[in-house]
C-alpha cells in the first residue's frame, strides 16, 4: 500500500523522497543480507496510526505485501471504508512497482509504478525497515508522518 507500505501503507500525505537516492552507492552485505530476508510475502499483522487524540491506535485490517527477487513490490491492504488517506481509495489500498534498498539495509524506496490512488503513481516513497524475529516492520522516514505497519510471514 502505498501504505500499509504506499507501503506499504501510510495515513498522511506521501513525502517526494528528499535523501539521497538508494543506488547512489554500492551494496553492502548488510544491505545485501536484509533485502534477502525482507523477500516473499507478508500479512499485515497491524498498522498503527495517531487518532484524534495524537496517540496512536491500531486499525483493523487485512493485507498483502510482496517483494520478488527481481526488485517489484506489491501491496493491497483493506481497511475499514470509513477511513480516509492519501493511499487509499473507498476503504482499498494497492499500488504496485519498484524498491531498492538503501546501502546500509535499513531503509528502502519503494517507486510506485501502478496505484488505486493515481497520485501515487511515479512517486518514490521512502521507508525505514526492520526485521524482529518474522516480523518486517515498516515506518515513513518522513518526520510528518508517524504511522507503523506491522508484516509478518504467513
Amino acid at each position: 500500500m502505498a501504505m500499509a507500505l504506499a507501503l506499504v501503507s501510510g495515513v498522511t500525505a506521501p513525502a517526494q523522497a528528499t535523501e539521497p537516492s538508494a543506488t547512489s552507492a554500492p551494496a553492502s552485505q548488510a544491505a545485501v543480507q536484509a533485502r534477502q530476508n525482507i523477500l516473499g510475502a507478508w500479512q499485515i499483522a497491524s498498522l498503527e496510526q495517531p487518532g484524534p487524540d495524537g496517540q496512536m491506535q491500531t486499525t483493523p485490517c487485512c493485507g498483502l505485501l510482496t517483494l520478488t527477487e527481481d526488485g517489484h513490490m506489491a501491496v493491497q491492504v483493506m481497511l475499514p471504508e470509513s477511513m480516509i488517506n492519501a493511499y487509499s481509495h473507498g476503504g482499498y489500498e494497492a499500488s504496485y512497482g519498484t524498491f531498492k534498498m538503501s546501502p546500509d539495509g535499513k531503509s528502502m524506496v519503494f517507486h510506485v509504478d501502478g496505484a488505486l490512488v493515481r497520485d501515487l503513481v511515479g512517486r518514490d516513497l521512502p521507508r525505514a525497515i526492520r526485521l524482529e524475529g518474522n516480523r518486517l516492520i515498516i515506518t515513513s522516514t518522513n518526520p510528518a508522518e508517524h504511522w507503523r505497519v506491522v508484516w509478518q510471514r504467513p
